[in-house]
């Protein structure tokens, strides 16, 4: 895939990068093993003063980047800005709070004297670079849930972002240098994904994280399991959305339309598969697919566009291709369905009923605005049918019965489970997966002491 900002749109080519060369690549890397020999041992209130800056260019910046990231991706403009804004929030959230999540430990006196110490304390100590694998769906989130934390322990980042949103990429790393923040602090690598084992396998780099599809996990994964290297994989989901008799149906057939198609539903945490109690199911899809057949598909830099074009071309097609093996095999098309004329990568807002487990879509993640009802006839049900999936991102539940968000809690198969809400990411809370979604976790105290080395400082009387 070339390095290129490829309107999704209408599809023009706007701007075209050559990949670093192998001396560019090699002076990044020597750059980034100095600069964190000195960045570790700066005080957090210097490290908060730099990506408190940051946040406020980001803001500044709102309008302009969003226009970028809008003409890279295809994301309607207003998601654009507030995804903008939202970096800037997490930025000052792991500015206020690193300190605090990575303070020392101390274990319980009986069991500091039981050792035979004075004193022990655990302490949380930076790795070093860490390089970030990283897609083009949330250009800027993604990279910021990353790059604030990791910063804030006092590791450096290497980013290699996807080939189709190099602006934003490179934006990323002027952003930082902008705000301060020593120039090998955090780098941009225009490489293609051919070059990421090499660098994997430097060992000056000494961590690494992946969000994307699961066959580059398993590439990522795989190498730096042979190098003995950290990694956390967020490889993506089909996120169930289970609505019980108890749940109030006209909001949570409003919800369910904004977290199918947010980000033009290439969402990894988008909800995908919605389970409905056999008692209700009628009247959810009837709201359902009338509130996703209202929805405006256009321009996305208009600002009253709820749906633009998906990212690429191939990505359409792949979108396609699971609808159509689903239709084939008898499900029944309640809206949307087939590619609209015209210029750009569009595909309309689509439910499917009638999904069988022998269809593509049952296992499939559906990367685009498609939607696929199941009827389930009890509790029970709704469960299996909620974890009859290789991944495990998150999850969604509407009900008002108690005894259910407890079932639900204590049952289904993944990272998180939103009760009455849509799935959302928050700085404060971890954000990962189970199965075939990944390991590992970001965001919170837990994201940012993913990649740290956590030290026992042991001290004898």
């Amino acid at each position: 895939m070339p390095i290129a900002t490829v309107n999704p749109a209408n599809g023009e080519t706007l701007k075209t990068y050559e990949p670093m060369g192998e001396e560019e690549l090699e002076r990044r890397l020597q750059l980034a093993e100095a600069t964190f020999r000195t960045y570790r041992t700066t005080a957090f209130a210097d490290r908060a003063l730099l990506l408190n800056k940051a946040a406020d260019l980001l803001d500044e910046d709102q309008q302009e980047i969003g226009r970028v990231m809008t003409t890279e991706m295809g994301k309607p403009v207003k998601q654009a800005r507030a995804e903008a804004a939202k970096c800037a929030k997490a930025m000052r959230w792991y500015a206020a709070n690193a300190e605090r999540l990575l303070a020392d430990e101390e274990p319980a006196e009986s069991d500091v004297r039981d050792s035979g110490a004075s004193r022990v304390r655990v302490r949380y100590r930076p790795l070093g670079p860490v390089l970030a694998v990283m897609p083009w769906n949330f250009p800027l989130w993604q990279v910021v849930r990353f790059a604030a934390p990791a910063l804030m322990a006092g590791n450096v980042g290497l980013l290699k972002h996807a080939s189709n949103v190099p602006q934003t990429a490179l934006y990323l790393e002027d952003l930082f240098h902008r705000a301060g923040f020593q120039e090998g602090c955090f780098q941009t690598l225009l490489i293609g994904s051919g070059a990421v084992d090499d660098v994997l396998r430097d060992d000056r780099v000494k961590a690494a994280t992946l969000t994307g599809s699961e066959p580059a996990g398993r590439a990522v994964a795989s190498t730096s399991g042979e190098m003995i290297k950290k990694t956390v994989l967020e490889l993506g989901g089909s996120d169930p959305f289970v609505v019980m008799p108890s749940a109030d149906l006209d909001r949570a057939a409003a919800v369910a339309v904004t977290a199918r198609v947010q980000n033009n539903g290439q969402s990894c945490i988008a909800a995908k598969r919605f389970i409905v109690h056999t008692d209700v199911y009628d009247a959810f899809a009837e709201k359902f697919v009338a509130g996703m057949e209202a929805l405006r598909t256009g321009d996305p830099l208009e600002e009253d566009t709820e749906i633009g074009p998906l990212a690429s071309e191939q990505g359409r097609k792949d979108v396609e291709e699971l609808v159509d093996d689903a239709k084939r095999s008898g499900a029944q098309v309640l809206c949307g369905g087939q590619r609209p004329d015209g210029p750009g990568w569009y595909y309309p807002p689509t439910v499917l009923a009638g999904i069988t487990r022998e269809m593509r879509i049952h296992r499939e993640e559906a990367f685009g605005p498609v939607a696929t009802l199941y009827r389930a006839g009890d509790l029970d049900e709704a469960v299996l049918i909620a974890n009859d999936s290789p991944f495990g991102l998150s999850s969604n539940a509407w009900t008002r019965d108690e005894n259910e968000v407890e079932r639900f809690a204590r049952d289904l198969e993944a990272g998180a489970v939103y009760v009455n809400g849509m799935t959302a990411s928050h700085p404060a809370f971890p954000f990962g997966g189970v199965k075939r979604s990944g390991y590992g976790r970001e965001l919170s105290g837990h994201g940012i002491r993913e990649f740290c080395n956590i030290t026992t400082v042991w001290q004898g009387a």
